[in-house]
C-alpha cells in the first residue's frame, strides 16, 4: 500500500508587522503569526529597523540588514 505525502511549501511571499506579531503568507496560502516576544531583537526595533528586511533564499528566510538578524522561516512552523 502507497502513502500519498502532501509537500508543502516552507517559503514565505509575504510579510508585516503588527504591534506584538510577525505575520506571513506562504506560498501555498497558509499564514503564520509569532509573536515578537520570541526575538527580543525584532521586539525592541524601531519600525524602520522592522521594516528593512529581505527574503532570502527565494522565501526559505527573511534577513533584516539593520539588525544584522536572520529567520528561517521552516522554523517558525
Amino acid at each position: 500500500m502507497s502513502i500519498l505525502k502532501i509537500k508543502k511549501s516552507t517559503n514565505a511571499v509575504n510579510l508585516w508587522f503588527d504591534d506584538q506579531k510577525l505575520h506571513l503568507v506562504l506560498e501555498d496560502g497558509r499564514e503564520v503569526s509569532v509573536p515578537l516576544e520570541w526575538f527580543p531583537l525584532l521586539r525592541d526595533a524601531s519600525s524602520k529597523q522592522l521594516n528593512n528586511w529581505r527574503f532570502i533564499g527565494d522565501g526559505e528566510g527573511i534577513h533584516w540588514e539593520d539588525l544584522d538578524e536572520d529567520l528561517l522561516v521552516e522554523a517558525l512552523l
